[in-house]
């Protein structure tokens, strides 16, 4: 929605704390083209959350928000860079195209969401069995746990797929 049919507040907002938070985020992240980026991302987020109609504390909000945003982007930068380091590991001609490196990094991306926020040994069973090929008595012995712990873990995995799909 274009600033000038945006909801008036929405407008009072962005003119009077955009640079500041801009500035904000130039001093945590060191560059001034991403605090850009995600100081935009901010505003968006507010925009699409319907929140700006009642901020109080604006301020507190943007700046909870942006360092939401600064986390993911720190993860997504992290993710990345053990990427393209296991890359490296790999002779070129398993290496894939550069078509092929992005579509296996989005992927990484989303699994790296899903298993967020779940129980560690959730996300450990999960790629276990994923990435190891371990079937659930394996698993069970390498956690430490019973099979039906296993089962427990891997449908609170599957349960966080079909909520993010869904």
């Amino acid at each position: 929605m274009p600033p000038d049919q945006a909801h008036p507040s929405l407008v009072t907002l962005y003119a009077d704390h955009h640079g500041w938070l801009r500035g904000l985020l130039k001093k945590k992240l060191g560059c001034l083209h991403k605090a850009e980026d995600l100081a935009h991302d901010t505003f968006v987020k507010l925009l699409s959350s319907e929140l700006a109609a009642v901020i109080r504390e604006p301020r507190a909000l943007l700046t909870t928000v942006a360092h939401g945003l600064v986390v993911s982007h720190w993860r997504r930068q992290d993710l990345e860079r053990d990427y393209l380091a296991a890359l490296q590991a790999l002779p070129p001609a398993h290496a894939g195209s550069p078509e092929d490196r992005a579509l296996a990094l989005e992927a990484l991306l989303r699994v790296d969401t899903l298993l967020r926020g779940l129980p560690p040994n959730a996300c450990r069973a999960f790629l276990m069995a994923r990435l190891e090929g371990l079937g659930y008595p394996q698993i069970a012995g390498e956690l430490g746990v019973s099979e039906r712990m296993v089962k427990k873990y891997m449908a609170q995995v599957m349960h966080r797929l079909l909520l993010q799909d869904g």
